[in-house]
């Protein structure tokens, strides 16, 4: 439902003096509906005219100073260097929708949204509007572009919009030298104004802004437009750099009119659990462009390339054949794993040639060994469906002809890898390749990406992404991945939407024990780390990723095959970034608790005051480093008023079902 007021229009004509930004008017305010968030548009002071720009407030304090706002066009002056305001409309929106698949089924939308009518002073005079967005956890700004007459165009060489952080904020962010990255680094923490001039940060960017605020900058809604980044320009300013076109350099998007820009999101929250549970990127991007959704399941995915196709006391040679196939296939029916991913082992592909670079090879032909529709005959007869590994420009190149064609076999849906941009050419493609997909009743798993930005909303068969430093890199990296950044993952890159991170593995290792082994890797932690993690990071197609015998027998499995991969509700129960993060999430009627923390060993206690009356089981698997498998399986009877103790071993974890009690 959505319920949309319109206030009238009004024009007005603002000389300014030339002064500091103390001097900016304000001409228009969307305020949250709360009343807590303000977003005001403003005038700021400029040569000879002055600067359309925009101020964020939290309870009456700045969050975000007056910062500018502008497009920089090709061969022309830009928007926002000589600008008249024509009027301001304003309506408030109610919208409720159902996702039936994420960390929350059902989503209300409730905003303040004023649209500022601009036209320049100077020729050509052109028209323009920036859209002001404010909800009770976060706001959002994005300009449009109306076509004048038939066939107008648009060529956007960068944006000018800034933000103006608190020079006293701490911010986490990503840092990358260019923009072709597999987005996968550590992220750096610093003071705004220790930032370096010049350098160059992914999205979402986390900002401890002072006074118990948080904030993240991040961006939602990109169609036919180029990723955005951000660049620090000292004195706490931010501003935002779109990633060129690869044949264009010096332009990042080119356009038919009418057209908008992305949504420039800011969520906002004074703990940090609020920006996890914020559901405004969806609520930014369109609604669900399938009409038939009840073919896209959520669910796990063995995925042997993780392990390098290791396998104990087996009658065959592990690898890229029917054997191994159909021994991971028969894995997945007796543990209650959904599906299994044919990938690649080593750099071969399942369809022959190497993983990347892409030489050519046809992605419906499987290797020399592998009979296909023998393993898909076996899956069938055993329940299981099989997920296909590709790089994207196979994909490019053969999707018209392969989807069609993996939807008649029975395939349930695909992976697109290295694709490593997000400049608008790129985000064209993965949005066809998606919607591709759709049509074929395929569902989509991304790696080698960019940060999400809500279009799971619009096309739900988009079940997750990577674009994150993950547990793949314990493969080749001598010291593995530390305990702190999976825990720092969880409150910066998970913000924007699923994340994938190759979890699964029980054979752990205590923090200053780890070895590399590209096959049959080791993982920091515990199993009930590992546990944790499923219930911890919002993944809807997570993996199984060790191998069979790894799992076969440990009292973990059967536990780890039930945890759901899609859930009616979520809360962050407490959190603390790069120190630990306790996660509540409820499918159906039963809830599950997922609690992590850095190398350091704490004791959480947890108030149960979000269930509802009456008595629960809470069986707890948790961290034992006295028994063999460091593993411990206890229960207790709680209701909402009580609350529990986990103990977390260095780099370990714990989870909690919570089942009411008959």
């Amino acid at each position: 439902m959505r319920v949309t007021q319109v206030v009238s229009g009004f024009t007005l004509m603002v000389i300014l003096l030339l002064g500091t930004a103390a001097n900016a008017e304000r001409v228009a305010v969307a305020t949250s509906p709360n009343g807590n968030i303000g977003l005001e548009f403003l005038l700021l002071p400029g040569s000879p005219v002055p600067i359309p720009g925009y101020r964020i407030t939290w309870a009456g304090t700045e969050v975000i100073g007056p910062s500018r706002l502008g497009i920089e066009l090709d061969g022309e002056s830009g928007l926002g260097t000589s600008t008249q305001v024509e009027g301001t409309d304003t309506r408030t929106i109610d919208e409720r929708f159902e996702q039936s698949i994420g960390k929350q089924r059902h989503i209300v939308s409730r905003a303040t949204e004023t649209v500022v009518r601009l036209r320049e002073t100077a020729e050509p005079r052109r028209r323009w509007e920036v859209v002001l967005h404010a909800a009770d956890d976060g706001v959002a700004v994005r300009y449009r572009f109306p076509a004048i007459q038939a066939n107008d165009s648009l060529a956007i060489r960068q944006e000018l919009t800034e933000f103006r952080l608190p020079e006293t904020a701490r911010t986490t962010a990503l840092p990358v030298q260019n923009y072709t990255s597999s987005f996968e680094a550590f992220y750096q923490t610093q003071l705004v104004h220790e930032q370096a001039v010049d350098g160059l940060f992914t999205l979402p960017l986390l900002a401890e802004c002072g006074g118990g605020v948080f904030a993240a900058i991040t961006e939602a809604h990109v169609h036919e437009y180029a990723g955005a980044y951000l660049t620090p320009r000292g004195g706490g300013t931010l501003q935002t750099r779109l990633s060129p076109r690869p044949q264009e350099p010096a332009i990042a998007v080119r356009s038919k009119l009418p057209h908008a820009s992305p949504w420039r999101v800011v969520l906002l929250g004074d703990r940090m659990g609020q920006l996890i549970e914020s559901n405004l990127l969806l609520s930014l991007n369109e609604p669900c462009a399938i009409k038939d959704t009840s073919w896209i399941h959520s669910g796990k995915t063995t995925f042997p390339w993780w392990n390098g196709y290791y396998e104990k006391d087996v009658p065959f040679k592990p690898g890229l054949n029917t054997a191994t196939v159909n021994h991971y296939i028969d894995f997945c029916a007796e543990a209650g794993i959904p599906y299994h991913s044919l990938d690649g082992l080593g750099d071969e592909a399942w369809y022959g040639g190497p993983i990347n670079p892409w030489k050519g090879d046809d992605p419906t032909t499987a290797v020399a060994g592998l009979d296909l529709p023998a393993v898909l005959a076996h899956a069938k007869e055993r329940g299981v469906r099989l997920r296909l590994w590709m790089n994207w420009k196979a994909a490019e190149a053969h999707m018209e002809r392969s989807f069609p064609l993996y939807h008649e076999w029975g395939i349930e849906g695909v992976m697109l890898d290295f694709m490593d941009r997000d400049d608008q050419e790129m985000n064209r493609f993965l949005r066809r390749a998606i919607q591709l997909a759709a049509e074929n009743q395929l569902t989509v798993s991304l790696h080698g990406v960019s940060k999400p930005t809500g279009l799971e909303r619009t096309y739900p068969n988009l079940l997750t992404s990577e674009g994150v430093l993950n547990l793949e890199y314990n493969k080749w990296d001598k010291n593995g991945l530390p305990a702190e950044h999976e825990v720092t993952v969880a409150m910066t890159r998970m913000l924007a939407g699923p994340l994938d991170f190759h979890q699964g593995s029980f054979r752990t290792v205590r923090p200053g024990e780890f070895q590399t082994h590209f096959a049959a890797p080791l993982v920091i932690g515990s199993p009930a780390r590992t546990l944790a993690s499923y219930v911890v990071y919002q993944n809807h197609l997570s993996m199984v990723a060790d191998y069979p015998s790894a799992y076969r027998g440990h009292p973990a499995l059967p536990i780890l095959a039930a945890i759901p991969t899609t859930w009616d509700e979520t809360r962050v129960l407490d959190a603390k970034l790069s120190e630990f993060i306790v996660i509540a999430r409820r499918s159906g009627e039963t809830w599950y608790i997922g609690a992590m923390t850095d190398v350091h060993a704490r004791s959480l206690h947890l108030p149960l005051n979000f269930l509802a009356a009456g008595r629960y089981r809470a069986e707890q698997f948790v961290d034992d480093e006295t028994a063999s498998t460091r593993f411990l399986i206890r229960e207790d009877s709680v209701t909402s008023t009580s609350h529990l103790k986990l103990a977390l071993s260095a780099a370990g974890g714990g989870l909690v079902r919570l089942t009411p009690r008959p």
